[in-house]
């Protein structure tokens, strides 16, 4: 069986952002490696009418999670900068519903679902299946597919359009783990791009 996507599916594109990007404030090593792969997929549900989701970090100056305020991060996707903007590569379509995170100065968010109305807006358009790639494998990847399942929602995770921040070694694979282990399906943007015949 594959995993095509079809009615009461959305895919859910996590913090593709400047930032994130090989020369950004917060940079995922090869975090740019997902763009392709997320570009095509993006076109498949454009084309068949299915629900487009794009998460952002959307911080205030003195968010709670940049160093100057005791968080583990330097400055980063500061709502309204360049940093914080989707990369022209990038080919969400208009139509995109944009979910923005940790938009107050003392809350933190790494999942989309986090104080956000996401999982009302996915509900409201009959979603029960989430298609998730994005940045980074182990935070926001990780808590928005954790977050998802936990909201009731069935969640395939594109491993071939997710990168992380690997602090430690073993970061990424220990990321993938425990979204499997905790229900979702793995899957890849090629196979729904480039579908096997037969």
């Amino acid at each position: 069986m594959g995993i095509a996507p079809g009615i009461g599916d959305a895919l859910i594109v996590v913090d593709v952002q400047n930032d994130f990007l090989p020369g950004g404030a917060l940079a995922v090593v090869g975090g740019d490696a997902v763009i392709a792969p997320l570009n095509a997929v993006i076109a498949v549900f454009r084309n068949k009418g299915l629900p487009i989701v794009a998460t952002r970090d959307w911080h205030p100056p003195d968010h709670c999670s940049f160093k100057a305020r005791g968080g583990p991060w330097p400055p980063h996707c500061i709502a309204g900068s360049a940093g914080a903007a989707f990369p022209t590569r990038l080919r969400l379509p208009a139509e995109a519903t944009i979910i923005s995170k940790a938009a107050t100065a003392g809350a933190d968010a790494y999942s989309g679902f986090e104080g956000t109305m996401l999982a009302d807006t996915l509900r409201a358009l009959g979603v029960r299946r989430l298609f998730v790639g994005g940045l980074a494998s182990d935070y926001c990847v990780l808590q928005t597919v954790l977050d998802g399942l936990a909201h009731g929602f069935e969640v395939v995770v594109l491993l071939d359009a997710i990168r992380a921040v690997a602090q430690r070694a073993g970061d990424e694979r220990a990321a993938i783990d425990a979204m499997v282990a905790h229900g979702a399906q793995p899957g890849s943007a090629a196979e729904l791009a480039f579908p096997a015949s037969g």
